[in-house]
């Protein structure tokens, strides 16, 4: 495994990270990704209704918590009353103490505000934050699907509270580019990493998904969003790649890992996995080199089903 530096910060990360969103149910994958080098966990307060959370905090019992980055999230409903959502002073205090709870932990390293929060003032969510981070709850600060402007507004609030905002967490894979144009590079000038989130799009990019048939146990199974793009000539170019990673010596999941990592803003890629086979696959991606012919025979199999239009980056009005 290897590590890189997240944003202009210090904190050292791993290049693949675990995270738990759709697979929170532990069969001996934090283990396996712990084995593997990965110390870079993500998860967040709704997943799961809190099950995210309690999986990790259980998992993580008798490690010493100083080898862990944990970033937890915060924004998506994670109780029943209009003041358990959004980034709001209230939900970020209330939401934050059950996380440590179900963490097991008293601070976490990461604290991403999982979307724009339209309803509630940026200024008031950053003076929240502030607080949090004197009190030593958290670490450092993220955010996971903002614009470009949306970010440069959290800049400079993040600089007029003096809270340490790092991170950025965009859909972010071959065939989802949408942060290239505007997000990335406006992250990169004032100093946020990326965490690539989704890097698989969904196992699509693995090569499971054949035509319309859908795998027993598979997430397209139970998850509704993963189906629209089970295209049959998307998945006829996508069957594409295997020859271009068999060329390179990797299987098409560390192809399409490996791939974002290429990108040098990108610090880590969180991935799940439902096996533990599955994470020490995922792992070998780290430190993987993919030459300019690589790259290019990539962009001509995907061709026009490439997504990088900049106005398809998701903030959606407040919960």
């Amino acid at each position: 495994m290897e590590y890189r530096t997240l944003g202009a910060s210090g904190l050292a990360v791993s290049e693949i990270a675990y995270g738990n969103w759709l697979t929170h149910q532990e069969t001996g994958c934090v283990a396996a990704a712990l084995d593997a080098g990965v110390t870079t966990f993500h998860t967040a307060a709704a997943w799961g209704g809190g099950a995210a959370e309690e999986a990790y905090g259980k998992a993580f019992s008798g490690l010493r918590r100083d080898d862990l980055v944990l970033c937890t999230g915060v924004f998506w409903p994670d109780g029943p009353g209009p003041n358990d959502a959004g980034l709001s002073r209230k939900h970020l205090y209330t939401s934050l103490a059950s996380s440590l709870r179900r963490l097991r932990t008293d601070h976490v390293d990461v604290y991403q505000l999982m979307r724009f929060d339209h309803r509630t003032p940026l200024a008031e969510t950053f003076l929240a934050l502030s607080d949090l981070v004197r009190q030593g709850k958290i670490r450092y600060v993220g955010t996971a699907e903002w614009t470009a402007t949306q970010l440069l507004d959290a800049h400079a609030e993040a600089e007029r509270f003096n809270v340490p905002l790092i991170s950025n967490q965009p859909h972010y894979s071959m065939l989802w580019r949408v942060a290239d144009s505007q997000v990335i590079p406006t992250c990169d000038r004032i100093g946020i990493g990326q965490f690539a989130s989704i890097p698989l799009a969904q196992g699509v990019l693995t090569g499971k998904y054949h035509g319309a048939t859908v795998p027993p146990g598979s997430r397209a199974e139970g998850l509704a969003p993963v189906r629209p793009v089970l295209l049959p000539d998307l998945l006829e170019r996508v069957g594409l790649l295997r020859g271009v990673a068999d060329d390179a010596g990797i299987t098409m999941a560390q192809l399409a890992l490996g791939w974002a990592l290429q990108n040098p803003s990108v610090s880590a890629v969180v991935t799940g996995a439902r096996t533990p086979d599955q994470i020490r696959e995922n792992a070998k991606a780290s430190g993987t080199v993919l030459d300019l012919d690589t790259l290019t025979r990539v962009d001509e199999l995907l061709g026009s089903f490439i997504q990088s239009d900049p106005r398809l980056v998701w903030s959606p009005p407040s919960p």
